[in-house]
């Protein structure tokens, strides 16, 4: 395949399909997929590491926006958490997008790491939280959260990715006191929009590769579709479990990133 300048043999594309399958399916249920992603395009012979957030965003734009579609049919989140949410992370993903171009990731891996760590020490120790929707604020106290979460989680999108959903999903629990089967939900609104929002910027650059995108993002699809209709029928309880395996995977994996 042929992918803007570069020559991407057969094997590597297959391979690519596969860690997109994966990662939609692990995206779709507690977000993370792109722990999977990012690093396998990471690894084609020649591609700059713009060109490979680009094309991930791409992919993830796609994949996200299909389990979200299929959260909303299933679960019916209420948009006014989300609706709002997204147009902020859609803004602030832009601007992360942005910095992207700037600024180096490993200035903010180690900060990111320490808040992983925070979160699976809160979700391990308190195993009845994310059971059930019990939302703390209403009104105006409640959108205000809402947006700025969505903006904060949108720029770290835009800027890094890895681990978006799954910040996403634990703000969602934690701060607005959603179950982790209607945070899930609303949490794929709002990364279908932060990864729209840092693609529209990429593609202003020309980074995304897009007939690769198109491909890893078919796969991503069906991997999102079938994660989000298993995380409806199991449930809060088996989105939890996911979650916290989820959140130490990506633990290690920036841990490795900052101490090698």
């Amino acid at each position: 395949m042929t992918a803007g300048d570069l020559e991407i043999a057969t094997a590597t594309v297959v391979l690519l399909a596969l860690a997109g399958f994966v990662a939609g399916w692990v995206d779709a249920v507690v977000g993370g997929g792109g722990l999977i992603q990012l690093p396998a395009l990471l690894l084609v012979p020649g591609i700059s590491p713009v060109q490979a957030l680009a094309t991930n965003k791409l992919a993830g734009f796609l994949g996200t926006s299909v389990s979200a579609a299929t959260y909303y049919r299933r679960v019916r989140p209420g948009l006014r958490t989300a609706a709002p949410m997204a147009a902020a992370a859609l803004v602030g993903a832009a601007g992360g997008a942005g910095l992207a171009t700037l600024l180096p990731a490993a200035v903010f891996r180690p900060v990111i790491l320490v808040a992983l760590v925070l979160v699976a020490a809160y979700t391990v120790a308190r195993p009845d939280v994310g059971r059930a929707t019990a939302l703390r604020w209403a009104g105006s106290r409640h959108l205000g959260a809402a947006v700025a979460l969505g903006a904060a989680i949108g720029l770290y999108d835009g800027l890094l990715g890895p681990g978006t959903g799954t910040f996403l999903v634990i703000s969602l629990v934690a701060i607005l006191g959603y179950s982790f089967l209607e945070a899930s939900a609303n949490a794929k609104i709002v990364n279908a929009a932060t990864n729209l929002g840092a693609l529209i910027v990429f593609t202003l650059y020309g980074a995304p590769l897009w007939k690769l995108g198109l491909v890893v993002g078919a796969a991503n699809i069906a991997g999102s579709y079938l994660g989000a209709r298993m995380a409806v029928a199991r449930g809060s309880a088996f989105v939890r479990v996911v979650f916290v395996v989820v959140v130490g995977a990506l633990i290690l994996r920036l841990a490795w990133d900052v101490l090698a």
